[in-house]
């Protein structure tokens, strides 16, 4: 007796990776680890996306939508790294409550 999966098991999905990428932005002090909260959240979106795309009618807005979601994670990746490596140069740490000393 198999289950079938719908769109409420795909929500369920997102909404647990967003609440687990909001915990872990607001529990975190470490910048590499807010960034990976931010990329589980953008995850999450994309799981929804998709979803909705599969069990409505229409095109394959779901999936556009999700590869514009890839391209701002590749990009936010690689910015964020840049300052994080700037912080931690600057710093010797990459503690999130001490780059608000930053504005020297």
């Amino acid at each position: 007796m198999l289950t079938e999966i719908g769109l409420v098991h795909y929500l369920l999905v997102g909404a647990a990776l967003f609440a687990i990428g909001a915990a872990i932005i607001i529990v975190r002090r470490n910048g590499v680890a807010v960034l990976m909260g931010l990329e589980v959240l953008l995850a999450a979106a994309s799981i929804n996306f998709v979803a909705f795309n599969r069990y409505s009618t229409g095109g394959v807005r779901g999936q556009v939508v999700v590869l514009f979601i890839i391209l701002l994670a590749a990009a936010e990746a690689a910015v964020a790294l840049a300052i994080v490596l700037n912080i931690f140069q600057h710093f010797k740490g990459i503690d999130v409550d001490e780059v608000s000393t930053l504005k020297e």
